[in-house]
This record gives structure tokens, C-alpha cells and sequence, in this order.
């Protein structure tokens, strides 16, 4: 049992680097605002980010047979470009200011949903080509079943784990869209634009 070069090691830690890497893009954008003191343009990257977010979702919309326009995979390549910027305006627009629970609740729960569903992207479709992959090099090798069942342990446990990315997709994809909205429906109602 290996973990160098292993399914965990290849794939899942780069992706979480990744993750790690748009947390970081707005914390830097958000910097950028406070030393250019151009903060209130965080105010508004909300709603450009929302926007987005929501467009991203006629993938999901054509899925479940709500709408019958667009192919597949062409909804699939604008819900993943959409979403991860629409993601991006909206950490920014949280910024660094911790003063509303209901938003941080919503924000996190787009972190989550972000990693989740990039979890499907690239994770569970890439785990799984390379795990067929291995287990066909290996047999062909002519490794025993015990052999290539320890040589395969720590990459068919990380797939079986990448595997339920959906069991948390779609619960939280629902909560920030309900964490969302009352925080949006919150801020028109305390900022008076009823």
C-alpha cells in the first residue's frame, strides 16, 4: 500500500489546491478594493455574481427536464464557466467582514457547493478513467488478485469516497439557494429599496 503516486496524491490534493486557489484569487481582489479604497465596488459584485450563479443553472434546469432548450453538454461547459467566477464576485462581495450571519451562512454554503460540484467535475470523472486505467496496466502485468487488490487499496477507498460527491451537491446547492435569496430579500428590506 502506497500513497506516493496514488489516486489521493494525483488527484484529489491538486484539486483542493485549486479550491484553495479561488479563496485566495478573492481574498487578493478584495485587498486590491480596500488599498485602491474602492471598497463599495464589493457591495455590488453581489449581484453580477448571483447572476451568474443563476444562469449556471440551466444545466441542472435541462437535467430534470424543467427546460428543453440547449444540449447537454454545452449547458455543462456554461455552468461550470459561469459558475466559478459568479463564485469568485461573490466572495469578494463577503469580503473579509463578518458582520451578517445570514451571509456568511449562504456563503458558506456556495463553498461547499463549489467544492462539491468540482469535486464531480474533475474528481470522480478523472478518479475513475485512471483507477480503470491502473487496474488494466496492472492485470496486464500479471499481478495476482490479492496483489492487485493491495497495490489498488488506497485509490479504490479515495474513489469510493469521491464517488458520493452528489449526496452533498444537490442538499447544498438547495441550502445556498435558500440561504441566498433570504439574504438577498434581507438586504432590499433593511436597505429600504421596498
Amino acid at each position: 500500500m502506497t500513497f506516493r503516486g496514488s489516486l489521493l496524491s494525483r488527484e484529489v490534493v491538486p484539486f483542493y489546491l485549486s479550491l484553495l486557489a479561488l479563496l485566495f484569487a478573492a481574498l487578493a481582489v478584495d485587498a486590491l478594493l480596500h488599498l485602491a479604497d474602492l471598497v463599495w465596488i464589493g457591495t455590488w459584485l453581489g449581484i453580477p455574481g448571483v447572476l451568474l450563479i443563476c444562469f449556471s443553472f440551466g444545466y441542472s434546469l435541462h437535467k430534470r427536464k424543467l427546460i428543453q432548450q440547449g444540449r447537454p453538454v454545452t449547458l455543462l461547459h456554461l455552468h461550470e464557466r459561469m459558475a466559478w467566477p459568479g463564485s469568485l464576485l461573490i466572495l469578494v462581495h463577503a469580503g473579509i467582514h463578518f458582520n451578517a450571519v445570514l451571509a456568511w451562512l449562504a456563503v458558506g454554503a456556495m463553498l461547499l457547493n463549489v467544492a462539491s460540484g468540482l469535486t464531480g467535475k474533475f474528481l470522480w470523472r478523472r478518479a475513475g478513467v485512471r483507477l480503470a486505467a491502473t487496474t488494466v496496466r496492472l492485470r496486464n502485468e500479471g499481478l495476482t488478485a490479492q496483489a492487485l487488490e493491495d497495490r489498488l487499496y488506497w485509490d479504490s477507498l479515495t474513489y469510493d469516497t469521491v464517488k458520493q460527491w452528489r449526496v452533498v451537491h444537490y442538499p447544498v446547492a438547495l441550502a445556498f439557494a435558500v440561504l441566498g435569496t433570504a439574504h438577498i430579500v434581507s438586504s432590499v428590506i433593511f436597505w429600504g429599496w421596498t
